[in-house]
This record gives C-alpha cells, sequence and structure tokens, in this order.
C-alpha cells in the first residue's frame, strides 16, 4: 500500500513540475510579446501582463511544492544537526505537523476564498473568475498535505536534498 502511494506522489510531483515548468517558459514567452507590441508596434496588447501575474501564481504554489518534497525548501538546518536519535525524530514530526496545520489552514480558507470570489470577474479576461485565480491556494495546499502524509510513512524528516537537484555553484 505505501508503494503505491509513493508511486502516485511521485506522478503527482512529476506533474507539478510539468506544470510549473511549461508556466514559466509560458511566462518567458508572453512577456517579451507584450513588450514588443507596446514599444515596437506601438499598440500594446492588454493580457500579456496580467497574464503573466496569474501563471506566476500557479508557478510560485506548485514550485513551492515540488521544493517541499525535493528538500528543497527554507529550513534552519542549525537545530536538528546538533540532536540526535528520538529528540531530532521529535523535532521532524513537530515540524511535520506544523507543515500539516499550515496546509490544512490553507485549503479550508483558501477554498472559502474561492468561493467568496468566484463569482467576481476580471477585466482583462472576462471569462476567468477571482475565485479561479485563488485555486492555486487550496490545491498547493492539498498537495502538500499529500506530501507531509508521504514524509510521516517515510520518516525522512531531515533529509539533504539530491546532488543533482542542488546548483553545483558556491555561494560562499
Amino acid at each position: 500500500m505505501k508503494q503505491q502511494y509513493f508511486k502516485v506522489m511521485d506522478a503527482i510531483h512529476g506533474a507539478c513540475l510539468f506544470v510549473a515548468g511549461a508556466c514559466l517558459v509560458t511566462i518567458t514567452i508572453i512577456v517579451p510579446y507584450g513588450v514588443f507590441t507596446r514599444y515596437v508596434l506601438n499598440s500594446a496588447a492588454s493580457w500579456p501582463e496580467p497574464m503573466a501575474v496569474l501563471l506566476m501564481i500557479v508557478l510560485s504554489f506548485l514550485s513551492a511544492v515540488v521544493c517541499y518534497r525535493e528538500h528543497l525548501h527554507i529550513g534552519v538546518g542549525v537545530l536538528p544537526a546538533f540532536l540526535d536519535g528520538p529528540a531530532k525524530s521529535a523535532l521532524g514530526w513537530f515540524l511535520e505537523i506544523c507543515m500539516l496545520a499550515t496546509n490544512l489552514f490553507m485549503v479550508v480558507w483558501g477554498i472559502k476564498l474561492v468561493q467568496t470570489t468566484w463569482y467576481q470577474s476580471i477585466a482583462e479576461f472576462p471569462i476567468v473568475t477571482a475565485g479561479m485565480t485563488y485555486l492555486p491556494i487550496p490545491i498547493g495546499g492539498a498537495l502538500t498535505v499529500l506530501f507531509v502524509i508521504e514524509r510521516f510513512l517515510t520518516r525522512q524528516f531531515f533529509q539533504e536534498p539530491e546532488a543533482e537537484t542542488v546548483s553545483q555553484l558556491a555561494t560562499e
């Protein structure tokens, strides 16, 4: 059962990575298009900038999910480095419970935000509602909850990031 869950999490991780990458590529294409129409054609298109903002929201939440799973999220490693055994494990459980609570908050209140703003239209995209733009909040929270559950199952709370996910450049 655990192995099936881990396979599903691998697929969700890959999908999040793909969608976030597609958002980044799309932003990279539409922003120069907006600049081109504004300064070269002297007829600015109204949609590239708000579209880039909407895609950046999706990119941000899905990238956060990916970084959490790959242990690339912001964390202070000083305290766990000084702890061993049960104390380190207890700290890991505590931190993951905090992550679970935070992301459940995002799911519950994100859904309420989406419901509240669902019928408010966006001027640049009349077919897209404000509620749709807030969907990444509960979706990102729900996906992170799934990855927190995966951490509970694996008990790998303070794993170092994999070598291929970390830049090889020194920042010292």
